[in-house]
């Protein structure tokens, strides 16, 4: 079943190869990796007919996902999009963490004044109320929040590295954004990090950051003890 993934037909006389992969890297992003409910089958032949082309492209653009780490393939079962096991997820998360409070320290000497209060612009279209009673806007610019405080560091190594933890970090922050009312701290303590940026203080910057995103890590291991068992369960069928 494709249902899960929002698919555009492709125009018949534009060159496949990189563009499929692109169009299934995008879909794949869009989905909801990690609620249980989402189907991470996916199917070659109702791909291409969706995408109105024939299988081959899709054959090709699904194994350069698999070796990109988007997708799996499972003997005599088909390809399905990869899901972190609760340790992979709580390690990935870790090194987020140390990667993104380096780019903070780094943003506080190298980012000018415009672009930190480019932060505050993103932060401040939700009140604590509004990013819960709009979980779905939030969870979109909490992703965007954290990727730009990368983009501050001026170290496109962090973008490099970060690329390939991108599919399951924004999709850990898509499910954990609504549990535990962790929208309305999550805008507390996205003040709290522009506030130590716009001080210039670089251990400031670099604990605040820090800290927020280990308070993710805590709250998945604490609270998605049943991941695991969701995963052999899809695995087994």
């Amino acid at each position: 079943m494709t249902s899960t993934l929002n698919l555009r037909p492709v125009d018949g006389n534009f060159s496949l190869g990189d563009h499929i992969y692109s169009v299934l890297r995008e879909a794949i992003l869009d989905m909801n990796v990690y609620d249980p409910a989402t189907d991470l089958r996916l199917d070659e032949r109702a791909l291409a007919d969706a995408l109105k082309i024939s299988r081959t492209p899709v054959r090709e653009a699904l194994v350069r996902l698999e070796q990109d780490g988007f997708v799996e393939v499972r003997a005599r079962k088909g390809v399905f999009v990869l899901r972190k096991s609760l340790t992979e997820i709580m390690e990935m998360i870790t090194v987020w963490a140390a990667l993104e409070s380096m780019a903070a320290r780094l943003a506080t000497e190298r980012a000018s004044d415009a672009e930190i209060s480019s932060l505050r612009s993103l932060a401040e279209r939700f009140s604590r109320d509004g990013a819960g009673a709009h979980i779905e806007e939030y969870s979109e610019a909490n992703i965007a929040f954290h990727q730009r405080i990368l983009e501050l560091s001026h170290c496109a190594m962090f973008k490099t590295i970060t690329d390939g933890l991108f599919l399951h970090m924004r999709a850990v922050r898509r499910k954990a954004m609504s549990e535990e009312n962790r929208s309305e701290r999550s805008v507390v303590e996205h003040i709290g990090i522009i506030e130590a940026l716009e001080a210039r203080d670089p251990i400031r910057a670099e604990r605040e950051v820090r800290e927020h995103t280990m308070r993710l890590h805590d709250h998945v291991r604490d609270t998605w003890a049943d991941l695991d068992i969701i995963k052999q369960k899809k695995a087994a069928h």
